[in-house]
């Protein structure tokens, strides 16, 4: 029984410092992303028939804030990783 939750333990502690390693070089991969979306100019004609649509359809804006919210995604999983650190030191004591 002792060992099982060694194992556990063990398990919770690997995946989450996993978890805890991917989550933000993920997160900050898909922020970099959706920043550098905006920060282009763009083409002219492109530009111009964009502009003349609310925000809220425009295809830049709706990516960058579907990437953004993959950032967000990846750092809850980063802190998700750090509760399974958490617990599984935890379980060891």
């Amino acid at each position: 029984m002792c060992e099982d939750v060694a194992v556990a333990a063990l398990v919770l502690i690997l995946t989450g410092t996993f978890a805890l390693a991917w989550g933000p070089v993920r997160g900050y991969l898909a922020a970099r992303v959706a920043l550098l979306s905006l920060v282009g100019d763009g083409e002219p004609t492109r530009s111009l028939i964009e502009s003349s649509k609310p925000v809220y359809a425009r295809a830049r804006v709706r990516a960058t804030a579907r990437r953004v919210a993959s950032s967000v995604l990846w750092l809850t999983v980063a802190m998700y990783g750090l509760f399974l650190v958490t617990v599984g030191l935890e379980v060891i004591r």
